[in-house]
């Protein structure tokens, strides 16, 4: 279900229309104003001007976040693996314990 959830960015009403809950979007909305609010501060850029400039600091933080997610995914992977292969040698370090109880029957 689509929601219709007005928002402020920059003293600008917008109407945005999305599938997330309104909480979510107005955290969005939020994050986006304060972005504009920082490039702005203590500049005279104009609104335009300053969106682009948000976008591009939001745009740095994902793909920095999306850097961060590639190597975590890269690390629980090694460890995965790490753990599949410890798991082997301690099958083997168990069959060889047996072997040894075995054959000192």
């Amino acid at each position: 279900m689509k929601n219709r959830i007005t928002v402020t960015i920059a003293d600008h009403e917008y109407t945005l229309v999305a599938e997330e809950d309104e909480s979510y979007i107005r955290r969005v909305a939020q994050f986006v104003d304060q972005q504009i609010e920082q490039v702005q501060a203590g500049s005279r850029l104009s609104l335009a001007d300053s969106a682009i400039l948000a976008c591009a600091n939001i745009a740095d933080l994902y793909y920095k976040e999306q850097s961060a997610g590639e190597n975590l995914r890269r690390q629980v992977k090694e460890g995965v693996e790490e753990a599949t292969k410890l798991k082997l040698e301690l099958s083997e370090a168990k069959r060889e314990i047996f072997k040894l109880q075995q054959n000192r029957k």
